[in-house]
Formats: structure tokens, C-alpha cells, sequence
């Protein structure tokens, strides 16, 4: 398992996507799913970047570990921000028009529909959201 620990602010995204990123090109992760994995990795990243430590900023940690045996890739982030369980939310209704839908959701069901798996806990006064995405096209070694 690899970590990276950075300061939690929008700038700082480009170094969390290249630290994943790199992780994911070591196992040879196919292009699309190395796309949605980003895509959840910038969701989750920015959300704590933008609400966990309001006003003040805190660090965020994301792990990032790989099981050849499993073909799996799972992403760990966790904070010392507030508590907040962002699968407690109701999904949205997506058949409602934009007019309609309520605002915010969006981005985590995103996340929620494009992992195999998504938990979250609340420890040791830590948020930690984990993500977990499988790739059929295993090509590397954990």
C-alpha cells in the first residue's frame, strides 16, 4: 500500500490524481478505468478539499493499494475534518429535470455507480472513505 498525505485544498489535486494515477499505470489499469477512478478521486478529494475542515484546512491521507489476486484497486481517503457520511444521503432522482432535482448529490452518486464498492466509516475521530474498483485486465503485479 502506498500513501499520500497532503494538505486538503483544491490546489492540490493535480498531486493526489498523479499519485493515483502512477499507481494505477504500475498494474497497466486499462484507460477507462483508470477515467472513472479519477473521476472518483477528484469528487471525494475536492469534497473534503472544500467542506471537511470549514473554514480552517486540515490534510487529507489517500492510500492507494492493488491485489493482483483479487484484480481489485482500492483508495482510501481519510481526514480529521467534521463527520460526514456521504452515503448517508439519498441518492437523487435522476429522472426529475435539473429544475426539479435538489441541488449537490451528484458527485457521489457518481462515485457510488462507477465503483464496485464504497464504504464509509467514522474512527478514532477520523472520516474514511474507501473506494474499491476491479480491473478485468489485470496486467501488473501488486
Amino acid at each position: 500500500m502506498k500513501a499520500l498525505d497532503v494538505e486538503a485544498r483544491v490546489d492540490n489535486l493535480d498531486a493526489v490524481l498523479g499519485f493515483v494515477d502512477e499507481q494505477l499505470e504500475e498494474i497497466g489499469c486499462p484507460p477507462k478505468i483508470q477515467m472513472q477512478i479519477d473521476l472518483a478521486v477528484e469528487e471525494i478529494f475536492v469534497n473534503i478539499a472544500n467542506y471537511a475542515y470549514q473554514p480552517e484546512t486540515g490534510n487529507a491521507a489517500v492510500c492507494v493499494e492493488t491485489d493482483a489476486a483479487q484484480q481489485t484497486v482500492t483508495i482510501t481517503f481519510t481526514d480529521r475534518g467534521m463527520p460526514y457520511d456521504p452515503l448517508a444521503r439519498e441518492d437523487p432522482d435522476i429522472t426529475q429535470s435539473v429544475e426539479e432535482r435538489q441541488i449537490g448529490g451528484l458527485g457521489v452518486f457518481l462515485v457510488k455507480q462507477t465503483m464496485d464498492d464504497v464504504q464509509y466509516e467514522y474512527r478514532d475521530g477520523m472520516n474514511i472513505l474507501t473506494v474499491c474498483k476491479r480491473i478485468a485486465a489485470w496486467e501488473g503485479q501488486a
